[in-house]
């Protein structure tokens, strides 16, 4: 059950902020193997002197910033191909890969509140994390 926040410096129409945050939402099934019912996305929309960019940076109108909040437990390889899940997914809506960065934390089951104050150590997820 990964917690995404997508943030971008430019407005998009309602679907293509949907869309977005859909092609996030395929990657993580895709490659973390959370089931598809398990969305947990937010998108932020700055003004873009309230979100600062390196200044070579170009297109910085498209500066996309990613960070997801998920259990501890994936393979190198499913991280890799997240990251290049969702940049594949975000290049198909004209985002360039160059103004896409990825965060991902990992948080320790016990450190997870779900389902009614239960630590997620506690309870059958209903998935595999070690993917």
């Amino acid at each position: 059950m990964p917690s995404v926040i997508i943030e971008v410096r430019r407005e998009y129409t309602p679907e293509q902020e949907v869309a977005i945050m859909d092609a996030v939402h395929h990657a993580l099934v895709e490659h973390f193997k959370i089931p598809e019912k398990d969305k947990h996305i937010r998108l932020i929309a700055h003004l873009p002197h309230r979100f600062a960019c390196p200044p070579q940076l170009e297109q910085a109108e498209y500066q996309t910033q990613i960070t997801i909040s998920a259990f501890s437990g994936r393979s190198i390889d499913a991280k890799r191909n997240l990251y290049q899940g969702i940049v594949q997914n975000l290049e198909i809506l004209s985002i360039p890969k160059q103004c896409i960065s990825i965060l991902l934390q990992e948080i320790p089951l016990e450190n997870w509140g779900i389902r009614g104050g239960q630590a997620a150590c506690d309870v059958n997820l209903g998935f595999k994390v070690d993917v």
